[in-house]
């Protein structure tokens, strides 16, 4: 395969731009990581037109992809999580090329994880985990109670990931292996929910029940990097927070995590005047 494949990717490897090549096999009969083609090359570059550009190949009745993604674009897939099978990309692909050491030194910074992105990471996790519950809850209370699971299901999702971060890890495909041994906890409440013989009315009210506290004791961690971030100044506008450039990462989690951290009694509501009677602004700041 990767001699079929050479000409390929040496030709991409000999640009200047080029920082690496790694390849990834199919491993199994059906197999996402790859989009079930045989194999996947990932092609990491300074700077492109485009962040993301993707080719397809077929020899020999197999199929190739060669995606060619720039290092901005990738370090932002890692720090947003938004594509998951990246890490294990770059923890389990064969590297092809490397051009001074630009992927052992990465690598080296995945296994490290620095404090500073996993802070990010957790308050972004800990965002969605409570837009998910909440949904999750209102769609329980409207007795709407196939989308309260499914809300309920990706907000455990959520703390699973949350909990792998905090312990100093990346969140793998398989992220319930990882949970299992990490916080047993939290891989019961999961466990108990998808594998109950209970009516799923019942399931549901007994998980609300038991990760209540669990969530809500979260909060301090949970909301840690946006109340670092909250710390530059005494009073925030919404749309001053927003602006931010690691706020800006929560995008719609935001608004309702500032409300949950209201209930909890990490942020208070700070009132200013407007020209209008009885009408003010809302600015938010750390509680005292």
């Amino acid at each position: 395969m990767e001699n079929i494949l050479r000409p390929i990717y040496q030709e991409r490897a000999s640009h200047p731009d080029t920082l690496a090549v790694i390849m990834i096999e199919r491993r199994n009969q059906t197999s996402p990581q790859t989009d079930n083609f045989d194999v996947a090359l990932l092609v990491i570059v300074k700077t492109a037109d485009r962040p993301v550009f993707i080719k397809h190949y077929e020899f020999n009745d197999q199929k190739a992809s060669m995606q060619i993604v720039t290092d901005e674009q990738l370090q932002q897939w890692i720090l947003l999580g938004t594509n998951r099978r990246i890490v294990d990309w770059l923890m389990n692909g064969k590297i092809l090329f490397d051009r001074n050491e630009y992927l052992v030194n990465l690598i080296d910074k995945l296994h490290m994880f620095p404090f500073s992105e996993r802070k990010l990471k957790i308050g972004l996790e800990y965002g969605k985990l409570i837009r998910r519950y909440l949904e999750g809850k209102g769609f329980f209370e409207a007795r709407q109670y196939l989308d309260a699971y499914n809300h309920i299901v990706h907000a455990l999702h959520h703390l699973a990931r949350l909990e792998v971060i905090d312990n100093g890890f990346y969140p793998e495909t398989t992220v319930w292996n990882q949970v299992r041994q990490i916080e047993p906890q939290v891989y019961k409440l999961y466990h108990e929910l998808v594998d109950s013989g209970e009516a799923l009315e019942k399931r549901l009210e007994l998980l609300f029940l038991a990760s209540d506290f669990l969530i809500h004791s979260k909060a301090e961690i949970g909301a840690a990097h946006l109340l670092s971030i909250m710390e530059e100044k005494d009073n925030w506008y919404f749309a001053e927070l927003l602006e931010h450039p690691e706020i800006q990462y929560y995008s719609v989690d935001l608004g309702i995590l500032i409300e949950f951290l209201i209930e909890k009694h990490l942020i208070e509501v700070v009132k200013v005047e407007t020209k209008g009677q009885q009408i003010f602004h809302r600015t938010y700041s750390i509680s005292k």
